[in-house]
């Protein structure tokens, strides 16, 4: 197994226009520990004054939770990572033989802790994305799963337009396919809703990438999915190259909603007619031996 080390600087800097209260964010910047990924260091610098905790959420993501000491009017935040990234061959699957073609079923024992993963964010759409990807799933045929799953993937990465968008959470399902373009947030959560929509279960991972697509110069964290596969677990999916996930990818908290683990996410107190204004900054390369 091939190790690379990887360093990843982020850098978010919110400018107010006026000194303002802030209450206390929520930042998920460092990445899971795993049998592939190790944390050689991580550091946070963070302007103003500040406490910190770290805490555990129930997918056992880290998560720091920073409470502001005064009042400021620019936040920064630069959170600087080195990991070491174990990589596995990308096709390497090795699924139950019952898992092998769609459709299975998930065994019983599991399918208790993999409802939620089961359950449609966006259920009065599903109708829209099984007519998109009817070329592939047909009612009533049998298809190997893997390739069922690269189709869907690739699909997605070479018929719709990638774009950067800097709004908050993500587009629907529908929106996506109707405007034909979307971010990788807004793909991963395509691709993970036409899964659930098919009984498989999925979840989205929010991370980095060393190969992430640039717009207009610029680089940002990146979101895939993953889909529960017997035999293998957790396999991802990057609906935004229409690959599947290997050691250019470093996750960094995954959740059954994917507006639910934003890198940084907090509130302040200020004057509601000035907006304030945001930076992102990240860079994600491989040291060299």
């Amino acid at each position: 197994m091939d190790m690379r080390r990887i360093q990843i600087q982020h850098r978010t800097h919110y400018h107010y226009a006026e000194p303002v209260t802030l209450y206390p964010h929520t930042m998920h910047l460092r990445p899971r520990d795993g049998h592939d990924i190790r944390v050689h260091s991580s550091r946070l610098h963070i302007t103003p004054d500040y406490q910190i905790r770290w805490k555990r959420d129930i997918y056992d993501n880290s998560v720091a939770v920073v409470d502001f000491l005064i009042p400021a009017d620019d936040l920064i935040i630069i959170s600087d990572v080195v990991v070491e990234h174990y990589e596995e061959q990308a096709l390497d699957f090795v699924l139950d033989d019952g898992a092998r073609h769609y459709p299975f079923q998930y065994d019983a024992s599991d399918q208790i802790d993999l409802m939620p993963y089961q359950s449609a964010i966006f259920p009065h759409e599903q109708t829209q994305m099984k007519e998109w990807v009817a070329d592939i799933i047909v009612p009533g045929q049998v298809i190997d799963t893997i390739i069922m799953l690269n189709a869907i993937n690739q699909k997605i990465a070479n018929t719709l337009q990638y774009q950067l968008r800097e709004e908050p959470g993500v587009q629907s399902p529908a929106c996506t396919l109707s405007t034909g373009k979307g971010s990788c947030r807004d793909f991963a959560t395509l691709f993970i809703e036409i899964c659930r929509c098919f009984g498989l279960a999925g979840r989205f991972i929010s991370g980095y990438a060393l190969n992430e697509p640039m717009a207009q110069g610029k680089t940002s964290t990146h979101a895939w999915s993953e889909v529960f596969l017997p035999g293998s677990g957790w396999r991802g999916f990057d609906s935004t190259s229409g690959q599947v996930v290997s050691g250019g990818h470093i996750a960094v908290a995954v959740h059954r909603h994917p507006e639910a683990i934003p890198p940084v996410a907090g509130t302040y107190v200020g004057s509601i007619d000035k907006k304030a204004q945001l930076a992102v900054e990240v860079q994600v390369k491989q040291i060299p031996d």
